[in-house]
């Protein structure tokens, strides 16, 4: 996975422990709680849709993700990624992928719209230039995966390549909640 800092070990212990909660075998533990997903700042344009918020999308299970599009590790990440919208988009799914560049060519909205194209990406796709939302999610690394519930907490992270039967069993599990956020009982 790529970093833009080395310094955040707090951060990456929080993530994964969010994995490690649905990793393994055996019966599935509850979704962890992270808090509030901060709204979605400082972004350049939308490709695949109009300006998204969090607000606006409040009542719709939402997967925030992180990537760029020359990150190897992003692009290894893009099937299962547009796999999961097709399948459940129906279901009050939704996907903001927030690009955020690391290089000056990821920095050029054409470009990225020419990748977004080139990969098949059909959900909605935010410019984030300046680190805005990155910032506000306190996010370091590409790829790096913020599951959103109907109430607007974050339920689920997960940072790098791989544990994809993880995160769409946290999928399944917070649609087969009605969308309503509720955070097995905790109130």
């Amino acid at each position: 996975m790529a970093t833009r800092s080395t310094t955040a070990c707090s951060r990456i212990a929080v993530a994964l422990a969010g994995v490690a909660l649905l990793s393994g075998a055996g019966p599935a533990r509850p979704l962890a709680d992270y808090g509030p997903a901060p709204e979605l700042r400082g972004l350049a344009g939308w490709i695949n849709s109009p300006p998204l918020s969090m607000a606006k999308l409040r009542g719709k299970v939402v997967l925030v993700r992180f990537w760029t599009f020359e990150c190897i590790n992003c692009r290894h990440t893009l099937a299962a990624t547009q796999t999961w919208y097709d399948r459940y988009h129906a279901r009050g799914f939704e996907i903001v992928a927030v690009h955020t560049p690391e290089l000056a060519a990821e920095r050029v909205p054409a470009n990225v719209a020419r990748a977004v194209r080139r990969e098949s990406i059909t959900y909605p796709v935010a410019l984030d230039p300046d680190y805005d939302t990155w910032d506000a999610y306190h996010n370091e690394y590409w790829p790096a995966e913020y599951l959103v519930d109907a109430a607007g907490r974050i339920r689920y992270v997960h940072v790098g390549e791989g544990d994809t039967e993880a995160a769409e069993r946290a999928i399944q599990e917070l649609l087969a909640n009605g969308n309503s956020g509720d955070r097995a009982g905790a109130r």
